[in-house]
């Protein structure tokens, strides 16, 4: 034991800079690069707004998991001697901290900046003393105070265009430290605390940044990992949500250009040029803003009519009788002259949509326009099918958005239809009585069935246990926007524990060499 108490171990320091306030701007928008290069344009963009709501719910969630990832802090033993005095530090333990004032703020470029002042460190240890052949031992308790840490996260786009941590920088110091040694050695141990006080307050700081580079650098990657960035919506279109380049930060504002664009899982690829207005957010009255432009619907659209999934076939008793009774009315005159086989068999109605819809934002409301193409036969049973009639329908839908949860929907509505035959004016004046009943066709049959899939809705990617709560939304031109909240469903230890990497340990004895980051 005699040898132990002899071993010594080096020391060191880490200083920490001034800080300052800033917003939070997360902006989701395309342009022209200073090289002249036209950047892809995003589909969507996403405003988070460090306003005090925000920076309190984020700051409530970080300092909570960063007061238990400070607890976890392994201090090693503290060995020295003075004189004939040997003394030895052991099994150092937080028990609690306080983390008393605190700041959340971005600094250009990249940066996204926590700053902790004031703050308090309860700890508890065991002390052990030996004089000649004279030994000592017990446990004590101590307070370091005046804990400050500063601590900036680089935010960056990594290969498969998800954000990352991609580095930390940090500077911690402690002011000072209280220890309530007692005991038949108290005047000794009070003789050597300068010693054991000042030498546990640096081991502490010491260990404070090992901690907070294990957290940025590996669980809050982890978390990070939770967010979808290209996935499928369902069995024929996939969605891609990646990073276009680094986020950049300024004092106000975090910039990140968003693809938002869908693509048939068929061809794995996207096609459709994205030449929408790029949307502009200025509002800050909620926590959170999410905009969509024009090309994030059409490439919707775009990718179900590539998928071949834009049709729909109705025969028999899915055709409503009262359009059964119309459509044979209308066509009697060639049912008539047709074979006995074939008078009677079930009608069919063919309808396909002829090329990609197209979305229109206005302030006034959203619109779909769509041309589809119907074809009116009798189907009798293994024979051919004999055609009635063929014709274009042109219709308009009105589509109102909600952000459920992370999940954007959509409500149809038909608003103007038409018709019109592809043989000629004269038979496009015939179809004008099947006006009234297609479009009432289109209501009970074609809107529930559009309906059902477009509330199923399509997952905006953010961090499993965040959801959006107290939804707006409003529509610009070229653009809707959807002024939200935020809400934790789940603690960011409960979703990081789950997602924890395989192999994780903790942080490591050694972190990475960080210069302490500057205002």
């Amino acid at each position: 034991m005699r040898d132990s108490l002899f071993r010594k171990k080096p020391w060191g320091h880490l200083s920490f800079p001034s800080h300052r306030k800033s917003l939070c701007f997360v902006k989701v928008g395309g342009g022209i690069e200073g090289s002249g290069k036209r950047r892809e344009n995003p589909g969507w963009k996403l405003l988070p707004v460090l306003r005090k709501g925000l920076t309190v719910s984020v700051k409530q969630e970080g300092l909570k998991f960063l007061e238990q990832e400070l607890e976890t802090i392994t201090i090693p033993d503290l060995r020295g001697s003075e004189g004939p005095f040997s003394y030895n530090i052991s099994e150092v333990k937080v028990n609690k901290l306080q983390l008393v004032q605190s700041e959340l703020y971005f600094k250009p470029n990249h940066d996204l900046i926590l700053y902790i002042s004031n703050a308090s460190i309860s700890l508890h240890f065991r002390r052990e003393l030996l004089y000649w052949f004279l030994y000592d031992g017990g446990y004590v308790d101590a307070s370091a105070e005046g804990v400050s840490i500063h601590t900036a996260l680089q935010l960056a786009r990594d290969s498969g265009g998800r954000m990352k941590v991609s580095n930390v920088s940090c500077g911690a110091s402690v002011s000072k430290m209280h220890a309530a040694f007692g005991g038949t050695f108290k005047k000794i141990y009070e003789f050597l605390s300068t010693f054991i006080i000042s030498g546990m307050g640096f081991l502490l700081d010491q260990q404070i940044c090992p901690v907070l580079y294990h957290a940025g650098l590996v669980l809050l990657n982890s978390l990070l990992d939770t967010v979808p960035v290209r996935s499928a919506v369902d069995q024929h279109v996939g969605i891609d949500y990646s990073l276009l380049n680094d986020p950049v930060t300024s004092a106000s504002n975090l910039d990140m250009d968003f693809r938002g664009a869908f693509f048939p899982l068929s061809e794995a690829n996207i096609s459709l040029p994205n030449q929408a207005v790029e949307p502009q957010l200025q509002e800050n009255e909620r926590m959170v803003y999410v905009a969509f432009s024009e090309f994030f619907f059409d490439s919707a659209m775009d990718s179900y009519f590539r998928a071949g999934v834009l049709r729909l076939e109705l025969v028999g008793d899915k055709v409503p009788k009262d359009l059964d009774m119309v459509l044979r009315a209308t066509f009697f005159g060639s049912i008539i002259l047709l074979s006995p086989a074939v008078i009677d068999a079930p009608l069919k109605l063919e309808l396909q949509v002829l090329a990609p819809p197209r979305c229109t934002i206005k302030p006034s409301g959203t619109t779909i326009s769509v041309t589809a193409g119907l074809v009116i036969a009798l189907a009798p049973p293994d024979l051919p099918q004999v055609q009635l009639s063929s014709m274009t329908m042109d219709a308009r839908l009105s589509a109102k958005m909600a952000l459920r949860g992370k999940v954007l929907q959509a409500q149809m509505d038909l608003r103007r239809f038409r018709i019109y035959s592809n043989q000629s004016a004269l038979e496009s004046l015939a179809l004008i009585p099947l006006q009234a009943p297609l479009k009432t066709l289109l209501q009970i049959a074609v809107m529930p069935l559009l309906n059902e899939r477009t509330k199923r809705g399509v997952q905006i990617p953010l961090p499993e246990g965040i959801d959006f709560v107290k939804e707006v939304v409003t529509n610009q031109a070229g653009f809707l926007t959807i002024g939200a909240d935020l809400h934790f469903s789940k603690g960011l230890r409960e979703v990081i524990e789950k997602n924890r990497p395989t192999g994780d340990h903790g942080p490591t004895s050694s972190p990475p060499q960080s210069v302490a980051p500057t205002s």
